[in-house]
């Protein structure tokens, strides 16, 4: 009898959190929809999100966290690519070299804030580096790299966080892609950067585009680094989200749930993306296996 309930009790934790994340998510949804009772919202009713598509500010919210998760995305991912395949044809996938690698990923991003900003602000280690050697005379001739409306100091940060990320991400199944079939391909008389574009890259797109879409649903859904690197206008949208949230008339929240659930719809479209990719690849195998 122990042992037939002993898979359902190591299961109670996750069903326990998934409970707690659905009645969350369907709250959220409920209430992006103006169904708040305690506050005399009992209608649902899709003006909000109507109000949320069509007022500029909101708009340029959501282009503004698009943009900025699809460049970040793409630049990690394609930078984590290059010296993930790097680091495999050098048989650097070891060691003190994936300790180095891994080190970005530990730190909170508060933390990878706190480097972009001591770095990259008109006083910080760049601007005084530039100043000393007489490159410019004064603060305001330093390039705006944070708090700039193109968002280049989230992107930067990103970056440092997220190219460790893909290379952790891809470089096992890379290496042993490289060890197997690749060192079969040298033999043919390959070289190793015709591996890695012929063979290793093709098997490995699965899961490098995980990795990008993992990358960017959370760059368009994290809060911390538009705020503390982000400029005043345009605000990014969790960063609005929660504004609305906080905002003193309690009747405002549908619009933050409304904000909310843009991000879900995103996050479940980079899902359903992924899952059809899947389906292709898994038929294209199974066609390749008939033949």
């Amino acid at each position: 009898m122990k042992e037939k309930l002993m898979p359902y009790l190591l299961l109670a934790p996750q069903l326990l959190l998934t409970i707690l994340f659905m009645i969350g998510l369907i709250t959220g949804i409920t209430q992006s929809l103006g169904v708040i009772p305690a506050f005399g919202l009992k209608e649902p009713t899709y003006f909000y999100y109507k109000e949320v598509l069509s007022r500029p500010d909101m708009v340029q919210s959501l282009l503004y966290s698009l943009k900025i998760a699809l460049i970040s995305a793409v630049l990690a991912t394609a930078g984590g690519v290059f010296f993930c395949s790097i680091c495999v044809i050098k048989q650097k996938n070891r060691g003190m070299m994936m300790g180095i690698i891994q080190l970005p990923i530990i730190i909170p991003h508060v933390m990878a804030a706190l480097f972009i900003i001591n770095i990259f602000s008109r006083n910080g280690i760049l601007a005084r580096t530039a100043y000393a050697l007489g490159m410019i005379r004064e603060q305001s001739q330093f390039p705006m790299v944070i708090y700039d409306s193109h968002g280049i100091g989230i992107i930067l940060a990103y970056l440092w966080k997220e190219i460790p990320f893909i290379i952790y991400f891809v470089i096992g199944l890379m290496a042993n892609i490289n060890g197997n079939l690749g060192e079969a391909a040298v033999n043919l008389g390959a070289g190793p950067w015709t591996v890695f574009w012929k063979v290793t890259l093709p098997l490995c797109r699965n899961t490098i585009v995980s990795g990008f879409l993992i990358i960017f649903v959370f760059a368009l859904g994290a809060y911390e680094l538009p705020l503390l690197l982000g400029a005043t206008i345009p605000k990014a949208l969790p960063v609005l989200a929660y504004q609305q949230y906080i905002h003193p008339d309690l009747r405002n929240r549908p619009y933050a749930m409304a904000l909310n659930g843009i991000i879900i719809a995103v996050s479940l479209l980079s899902a359903l993306i992924y899952f059809l990719m899947m389906q292709k690849n898994m038929k294209h195998l199974t066609d390749e296996t008939q033949l």
